[in-house]
Formats: C-alpha cells, structure tokens, sequence
C-alpha cells in the first residue's frame, strides 16, 4: 500500500520545484499587474488606489473599437474554420485516399508557425505578392495596384487567412478523429432503412460530433482573440487589436501610462479565465451528454 502510494505521489514531488517558480513568477505578475491597475506604482509616486483607470479604458473609443475588432475577427475566423473544417473532416471520411489527405492536411499546416503562416499570407496576397503578380500577368488586373487590399487592412482579411491556414487543419483533425470512430452500424441501418447520404449527416453523424466541434470552437477562439504575432505582422494601423493596442501601451516610456496598460491586461486576464470557464462547462456538459 505505501508503495503504491509512494509511486502515486513521487511524479507530484518531483514537480514541486518547477511548479512552484512558474506558479511563482505567473501569481507575482498576476499581483503586480492588478495592483498598478488600480492604480498604485510606488517607482514613479503613484501611491493611491483609485478605479479612475478602469473607468477611463472602459469608455476609451480606441479601448472599445479593440475590444470590437478582436472579437469579430475572432468570431469570423472560428465561424469559417468549424464550417470548413467539419467539411474536410467528413470529406476525408468518406474519401478513398484517406491516408494521403491524412499527411497532408494534419502535418503540413500545423507543423507551420503562426509567424511564418503571417509571414506566407503576406508573400501571397499582398499588393507586391503572388497571387496580383499572377492575376496581372494572365489579364485579369492592368496593374498589381488594382488588386484588393487584404493585408494591413481594417478588416483584418489577411489576419483571418492566417488563422485559418492554422485552425481548419485543427478542426479537422479533431471532428475526423471522432467521425472516424463512429460504429458504422448506426449509418448502414439508416441508409438501409432509406435515408440518403446527407440526412445520415445531419441526423446521425453531426449530432454526434456537436460537443466535440463546441469544445473545438471554443479552444480557437480563444487562441485567436488573445494572439498577438499574427495582427501585429498583419493587422492594419487602425482598429489594433486587443493584444497588439496592450503591447504597444507597454513599450510607451512615459511610466505614467503604465496603470491604463495594466488595466488593459486585467481585461484581457478576465477574458481569458471566461473562457477557459465555458471551456470547462462544456467538457462537463459533454460527459453528461456522453452518459
């Protein structure tokens, strides 16, 4: 019994050095950065507690034309990744090269940085890029000009293309992995019973992944609204996103400036726990669902 005990507990032990510097230095930040929030940097003779810094952030245009852009292109970006993936995924399924398509949809995208994802979306649809370089040479456009803009611009097109170079690959993969393990008895009966191809997706096959691809949706949009490489190397100069405005916040040298940066990182925190919340309800209402 007390060796088993002692096999259980050892890899916890051996942990308690590490955990404890990295929970150390993740609380010591957390602490700093909610108490200059309010208002308290004793380096430059702030000393006073006040919530005048959250009012002003909170009703800030710029703060709030952020906190806007973030969350739409995450939502946009989420939406078409789980659409599209969820088609590859049962496209897959159903191919005949399952294996091919496996290596090649799983490994080459995910294996790609976001940075050098950015770095390709830039080379490939910018106005000095491949994509207008081809469409002039063939007729389609007078000059390299007179294609669109979708880099650096205040949709954040080209931010959207380099997350879902990233998330429909993930989405993929995730919803192929649980319709690939889906008894196929449950199809045969129904198409035995009459149904065709696309009622065995809606009625069979989708409510079955459903919490897989919430759960799915979730995890992306939470990485894209809280990314920072991606629309700093492609977003436009005007909406800057939530990120990129706190980043920027940070590196100005006037330390007096320092509570509205904080402010904007505790935001950013509260966000970022609200999900890994819903994350959390969803798993649980996921395994109800599972039985």
């Amino acid at each position: 019994m007390s060796r088993i005990l002692n096999t259980k507990i050892k890899p916890y032990i051996l942990l308690i050095p590490a955990l404890t510097i990295l929970i150390g230095i993740f609380i010591s930040g957390l602490i700093m950065g909610l108490v200059q929030s309010f208002g308290y940097f004793s380096v430059i003779g702030l000393k006073d507690f006040t919530l005048k810094y959250y009012f002003e952030v909170l009703t800030d245009k710029d703060f709030l034309q952020s906190l806007r852009f973030s969350f739409y292109i995450s939502l946009i970006s989420s939406v078409i990744a789980v659409i599209v993936g969820v088609i590859l995924a049962y496209s897959i399924l159903r191919s005949r090269h399952k294996k091919s398509i496996e290596e090649f949809i799983y490994k080459l995208p995910i294996i790609v940085p976001h940075t050098i994802a950015a770095l390709l979306v830039y080379n490939l649809f910018s106005q000095s890029g491949v994509v207008p370089r081809i469409f002039y040479n063939i007729g389609i456009i007078d000059s390299q000009s007179q294609f669109p803009s979708l880099v650096f611009d205040r949709v954040g097109i080209g931010i959207i293309i380099a997350y879902l170079w990233k998330e429909i690959p993930f989405i993929a993969m995730v919803v192929y992995t649980i319709l690939s393990n889906i008894n196929d008895k449950l199809v045969e009966v129904a198409l035995n019973l009459g149904a065709n191809n696309r009622q065995v997706f809606w009625h069979i096959l989708l409510p079955l992944i459903m919490p897989s691809i919430f759960s799915s949706f979730i995890i992306i949009f939470a990485f894209s609204f809280g990314a920072f490489e991606v629309p700093y190397l492609l977003g436009p100069t005007t909406p800057k996103t939530l990120p990129v405005k706190a980043y920027i916040e940070y590196t100005n040298p006037d330390l007096t400036n320092r509570p509205y940066t904080m402010v904007i990182n505790m935001i950013l925190t509260f966000i970022s726990v609200l999900f890994v919340w819903i994350y959390s309800r969803t798993f649980k209402l996921i395994s109800k669902y599972n039985g």
